[in-house]
């Protein structure tokens, strides 16, 4: 987690491949590509560079629940990324990559008992960073589905510019 968290705080994409897949229309932190969201760059990077689709398309904030009112006009759990508030203002800056060109965020709110191993890396990059959150999308291609298998994410790793691959307790970096 501490060497994920590190590379995240260095603007690096991470696939992310942890247990069970999720169900439904959102990457929930089981299968996920994360980023940095105090990057300016990171959401262009992740569109051109990654997901292969248009550059101006959004990405979410997936934050610390008890962290929630102080970077979001809201104070509701929005564990499945269903509400899209407002981000505060003093935080729109700090928070580019997940900012939407309209101020708002599609959210979702992490609590330890519901998604352990995605609440600790968001927890130690806050450690890491004092932000608690991080830019969080499907860990997918841009035509593709939602990588399912080992295979799939590994796949997805080497045929893209994610520069790690946490898959389960396995943390794989391409080296330039």
């Amino acid at each position: 987690i501490n060497s994920t968290s590190e590379l995240l705080s260095n603007e690096k994409a991470i696939g992310w491949f942890q247990g069970r897949m999720e169900f439904g229309p959102r990457a929930l932190g089981s299968r996920s590509i994360l980023g940095d969201p105090r990057s300016d760059k990171m959401q262009k990077n992740l569109n051109l560079k990654v997901k292969f689709r248009e550059s101006f398309r959004p990405f979410a904030p997936s934050i610390l629940r008890e962290d929630l009112s102080e970077w979001f006009e809201i104070n509701e759990d929005s564990p499945y990324m269903l509400f899209v508030p407002t981000v505060k203002k003093n935080k729109k800056d700090v928070i580019p990559a997940v900012t939407h060109v309209d101020g708002t965020g599609r959210l979702q709110t992490l609590t330890k008992e519901r998604n352990k191993h995605f609440y600790e890396i968001v927890k130690s990059f806050y450690n890491r960073t004092n932000v608690p959150i991080l830019l969080n999308t499907s860990f997918n291609v841009a035509g593709q589905p939602i990588v399912e298998s080992p295979e799939d994410a590994i796949e997805t790793f080497l045929k893209t510019d994610i520069d790690a691959l946490l898959l389960d307790n396995y943390l794989l970096v391409k080296k330039n």
